[in-house]
C-alpha cells in the first residue's frame, strides 16, 4: 500500500535525486568537450526567466527535471570528437552508478541507503535511455544512435532544424527576445488594466453624477 513512507521518498526522487541525475547527465557534454577546446559553453538549469548567470551556469527560475547543455563551436572537429561528445552523458552516469554501487555493496553509504539505491537506479535508467540506440518520443534519435550511426555509417545524424546540442549564441538571442515578448505582454497587460479602471472610474463617475440629477429632481417635485 501507499503511505507516507512512499509519498516522502517520492519527493525525494522526483524534486532532488532525478534532477541532479539530469544535471550529471548534461554535465557529460560538458567534461568531453572542454577536452577538445569548446567555445562559449553554458549548462542551463531549468526554464523560464534567468534567476542568475554565474559563468557558464545559467540559473533559471523553474527547477524541476530540465538541465541542458549548448556551446558555440569546436576548436577540434572530427567523427571521433563526436562520438566522445554524444557518449559524454552515457560515460558520466555509469561511472557515477557504478562507484556508488560499489560503495554500497561494501557496506559504505549504509545510512542513507534507500537514497543511494535510488540514485544508482535513476543513473542506470538514464544509461540505458542513452545508449540503446532508438527515436525518442519527439521522434528525434538519442545518443546510442547518434553514436551508431557515426561508427557504421561515418555520419552524423545531429543536423537539423532544432540541433541537439544547440548553439549558445543563439540560445542567449531567441531567450532575450522571448523575455522582450513577456516584458510586452505584462506591458499590455498592465495598459488594459489601468484601462479597465480607468473605464470603471469613469462608470462610478457617471452614476454618482446620475444619482445627484436623481436627488435635484426629487428636490424639484417636493
Amino acid at each position: 500500500m501507499f503511505g507516507l513512507a512512499d509519498l516522502l521518498s517520492l519527493i525525494i526522487s522526483a524534486f532532488i535525486i532525478l534532477p541532479v541525475v539530469v544535471f550529471l547527465r548534461e554535465t557529460g557534454y560538458l567534461l568531453v568537450s572542454v577536452i577538445f577546446g569548446v567555445n562559449n559553453p553554458r549548462l542551463t538549469i531549468g526554464s523560464g526567466p534567468r534567476l542568475i548567470k554565474l559563468g557558464m551556469f545559467d540559473i533559471r527560475k523553474y527547477y524541476h527535471l530540465y538541465s541542458w547543455y549548448s556551446y558555440d563551436s569546436l576548436k577540434r572537429e572530427s567523427k571521433f570528437v563526436y562520438v566522445c561528445i554524444y557518449a559524454g552523458p552515457i560515460l558520466v552516469n555509469l561511472v557515477l552508478a557504478l562507484v556508488i554501487n560499489a560503495l554500497i555493496a561494501n557496506g559504505y553509504l549504509e545510512e542513507y541507503k534507500t537514497f543511494w539505491d535510488r540514485f544508482v537506479f535513476y543513473a542506470f535508467y538514464y544509461v540505458l535511455f542513452d545508449i540503446v540506440p532508438m527515436k525518442t518520443a519527439n521522434g528525434k534519435p538519442n545518443n546510442g544512435l547518434i553514436i551508431y550511426e557515426m561508427l557504421r555509417y561515418g555520419r552524423r545524424t545531429d543536423y537539423n532544424q532544432e540541433p541537439f546540442i544547440p548553439s549558445t549564441t543563439e540560445v542567449e538571442e531567441e531567450y532575450q527576445e522571448e523575455m522582450e515578448k513577456i516584458e510586452e505582454l505584462k506591458e499590455h497587460q498592465k495598459e488594459q488594466v489601468e484601462e479597465q479602471k480607468e473605464r470603471e472610474k469613469e462608470v462610478l463617475k457617471e452614476q454618482k453624477e446620475q444619482e445627484k440629477e436623481e436627488i435635484k429632481e426629487k428636490k424639484k417635485e417636493k
